[in-house]
């Protein structure tokens, strides 16, 4: 294992210097995510996460659940700018201008400012985000709207999203990993 910080604090592993089990871990991960993005990078290490948290990634790829891309975007950066993790919102605030989300709107959400939206479920989608983020109850109101707007499928979807990126954000904090790093090349 190189002792030289690849990817913010983290020290990548050749796959020639893999152990078999994380050679296993890594072909999963691409295998599930078509490479080895962000903090799949450093799961990979792990190699028993690896296997199982490639494909829980996967499904919030564009197509494989009920959330549009706006709505995926909404619900990640209001996540990963809560936690503090550069790599993550970054990326996302570009991801969700790409995405159409207004720019005002972005900027709002990562600087933790309110903001609305017109449209019903991605005001939904924000205000579940908001209020699991900030630890708030969530009012018998906000539940019959998203459950009228999103369905169980959706709830659901956004609340396992926001788990996912929260463990993003973790990872990618703690190994300070800034904006824009590249890690190693694949």
């Amino acid at each position: 294992m190189s002792e030289t910080p690849t990817f913010g604090r983290y020290a990548e592993i050749p796959y020639d210097k893999m152990s078999p089990e994380q050679q296993e871990g890594y072909k999963a991960m691409t295998a599930a995510r078509g490479g080895l993005p962000g903090p799949s990078k450093i799961f990979v290490h792990n190699p028993k996460l690896a296997k199982v948290i490639g494909p829980f990634g996967a499904h919030f790829q564009k197509g494989q659940y009920s959330l549009t891309e706006r709505e995926r975007e909404i619900a990640v950066c209001v996540v990963t700018s809560h936690w503090h993790s550069a790599y993550p919102t970054s990326a996302h605030e570009r991801i969700g201008k790409q995405a159409g989300l207004p720019a005002p709107k972005v900027e709002a959400i990562l600087g933790g400012l309110p903001t609305s939206f017109d449209d019903e479920r991605e005001q939904v989608v924000y205000e579940m985000a908001m209020t699991l983020t900030n630890a708030r109850w969530v009012s018998r109101g906000l539940h019959e709207r998203a459950v009228k707007a999103l369905g169980h499928v959706g709830i659901t979807d956004v609340a396992t999203l926001m788990g996912h990126y929260t463990s993003v954000a973790f990872t990618l904090a703690f190994y300070d990993v800034p904006d824009g790093a590249s890690g190693m090349a694949r």
